[in-house]
């Protein structure tokens, strides 16, 4: 499970980064940008941290089903 959180990290901190570099490559005034910047930055981390928990959730939820299906055949 821990190659899987170490996936997701990665997934998030590339698309940030992605994120971050479309903003500053945008034609705007800097006021602009750097509001992006936060608003996109807030938005992605509630995201993320809402995709992780769902997804932690059904590993959990495999596990322990996985877990009574040993203990039925032990």
């Amino acid at each position: 499970m821990k190659n899987n959180s170490k996936i997701l990290v990665a997934l998030a901190a590339g698309v940030a980064v992605g994120a971050v570099l479309g903003i500053l490559f945008a034609p705007d005034k800097g006021s602009d940008t750097r509001k992006k910047i936060v608003d996109g930055g807030k938005k992605i981390t509630d995201d993320v941290k809402n995709k992780f928990g769902k997804g932690m959730e059904k590993l959990n939820d495999l596990k322990d089903g996985l877990k009574e299906k040993v203990e039925e055949f032990a």
